[in-house]
């Protein structure tokens, strides 16, 4: 992503990564002050408080390292944590070319991986990790449900 591109393109460059095809979902970027960017045309004017045009507001007000918190669909709450890199990447170098819209890089996660790595630091050879007793508590607390406050389930 650049600087110049917007938090809706962003959104729908997330979604594409992911192989979303419904994409009648409402989505939303939560701040770590807790500011809240949507497409605000498609709220009706029930806007959560605090809410900023997502087709209005470009990448270049967030920092190198901050963390941030996307969620697509609010019924099964797709909930991605967000981290802009320390430093910025050449296209050239990473993608061979400009590319034409926003694009993935990196990541891991559970759709297949084109590696077939299981989690992020597998070398396919070693046992998966336990997980972990209270998962999410080790997130930033962007959303409710994620950081230490995290109620058991």
């Amino acid at each position: 992503m650049s600087r110049s591109h917007t938090f809706a393109q962003f959104a729908e460059a997330i979604d594409l990564a992911f192989a979303r095809w419904d994409l009648a979902h409402l989505h939303m970027f939560t701040l770590t002050n807790k500011t809240s960017i949507v497409p605000l045309e498609l709220w009706d004017g029930e806007t959560p408080e605090h809410s900023i045009d997502s087709t209005r507001t470009k990448l270049s007000r967030l920092g190198h390292g901050e963390q941030f918190a996307y969620v697509f669909d609010f019924g099964d709450d797709w909930a991605h944590l967000c981290t802009v890199a320390e430093s910025r990447i050449d296209p050239l170098e990473t993608f061979g070319g400009l590319p034409a819209e926003p694009m993935p890089y990196f990541g891991w996660g559970d759709l297949p991986d084109q590696y077939g790595r299981r989690w992020n630091a597998d070398d396919g050879e070693s046992s998966p990790p336990q997980p972990p007793s209270r998962p999410l508590t080790d997130l930033p607390p962007l959303l409710p449900w994620w950081g230490p406050q995290e109620r058991s389930r």
